[in-house]
This record gives C-alpha cells, structure tokens and sequence, in this order.
C-alpha cells in the first residue's frame, strides 16, 4: 500500500499537468471565450437534443440565464454574440456557447435528451420566433 499512493499521486499531478496545459492551449485560441465555455461544461449546461429521424441540435444555457441553439453540423449558435463578432465582424471563429458544445462532445458531458420529430421542429421554430 505504501509504495502505491505516491504512484497514484504521481499520476494525478502528471494528469493534472496535462489539464492546465490543455486549458493554456485553449485560452492562446480562443481567448476568454474558452473559460467561459469550461464553466458552461462545468455546469452541465449543454444539452443535446435528438430526435428519431437522426436529427439533433444543441441547447446551451447562456450564463445570463437565456438558453441559445447551437448546430455543430453547421457551425452555427442564435446568441448575438455568434453573429455580431462571428458573422459580421470576423473576429472570432466561435462564441462560447459553440466551444462550449464541442468541449462537452469530446468530454461527453452533454445531457442527452430525446425529443420526437415534431418537437425538435418546434423548438428549431421557437428559437427562429424568439430571434425575429
């Protein structure tokens, strides 16, 4: 037992090493946008949305409390954030509800909630009214 737990814990310092390193490397591409995302993932704010036809979308709750769909397929959030300094300035590649969402894929945090096709419509449709 004695020669275990300083193995064990020179494994966890080695992981937790590796963990920061990932998250300088993720602040360096995309700014302050990619702690804001981790917090989103922390909180578990991503939900990914399926339907039987094999459609699916992203809902993430914003950290104002609004909820934004997201279509990783396409690149594609409804926050103002998304089109203002993505669509029509260039200044980002993604807002932080989209990283947020391609995070939780590869650390398969996402809830998962399956919907019938109709309600995925209706959700895709109410999120189209909310933005008009």
């Amino acid at each position: 037992m004695a020669a275990v737990l300083p193995a064990v814990v020179e494994q966890l310092l080695s992981e937790m090493a590796a963990a920061v390193q990932e998250n300088a490397r993720l602040k360096f591409l995309f700014g302050s946008s990619a702690t804001q995302a981790l917090d989103l993932v922390d909180r578990q704010s991503i939900t990914l949305i399926s339907s039987p036809s094999g459609r699916h979308a992203y809902q993430v709750l914003g950290s104002s409390g609004k909820t934004y769909t997201c279509l990783a397929s396409c690149h594609y959030c409804s926050c103002p954030a998304f089109a203002f300094s993505v669509l029509r300035k260039s200044d980002s590649i993604l807002c932080k509800h989209l990283l947020a969402v391609y995070l939780s894929q590869v650390m398969r945090t996402c809830q998962q909630l399956s919907v019938s096709d109709k309600q995925l419509t209706d959700i895709l449709l109410m999120e189209k009214k909310q933005e008009a």
